[in-house]
């Protein structure tokens, strides 16, 4: 299913290919791409949920200074150290907020995979904010931090 999602999101979506076909025309190109139909139907699903976030059905929580976020066992066995370290990370650059940490996270959370990974994280971190308004800036800032720095050091 993330195979799918990544496929869709280079070739359609991060390459701002106008996508104008209908979802059994997308199926139909996929399944000839090789991927398998139950893989295909999972990440249309998904990526509906995540449309979620463009048409305002986002969580709105309450921003405290002194809070902090406790993952779950299930959070923090699909999120590595690593992972969760880039997301805390990110919201200290305030480049990410509680609303959008948690898009992620539910996002993160909902994909059909059992082997998730930092590089992993980084694509859902730009397909999510990909998809919610007002966040097009912070987008190009992370799809900048993450993928166009030459291997040197990030600062």
């Amino acid at each position: 299913m993330f195979d799918v999602l990544m496929y869709l999101f280079q070739t359609y979506i991060h390459n701002e290919t106008e996508v104008c076909v209908g979802q059994d025309k997308l199926t139909d190109d996929l399944t000839s791409a090789g991927f398998r139909r139950e893989d295909i139907y999972n990440a249309l699903h998904w990526l509906e949920r995540l449309a979620d976030y463009q048409e305002g059905c986002v969580p709105i929580l309450t921003s405290d200074p002194l809070s902090m976020r406790i993952y779950t066992e299930a959070e923090s066995q699909r999120l590595d150290v690593e992972c969760r370290g880039l997301i805390l990370f990110l919201e200290h650059v305030k480049l990410l907020n509680m609303d959008t940490r948690e898009m992620i996270v539910e996002r993160v959370m909902a994909l059909d995979t059992i082997e998730f990974n930092l590089e992993d994280l980084k694509w859902v971190l730009l397909m999510v904010l990909f998809n919610v308004p007002g966040c097009e800036n912070t987008y190009k800032q992370i799809e900048e931090l993450l993928f166009d720095f030459n291997e040197g050091m990030l600062h």
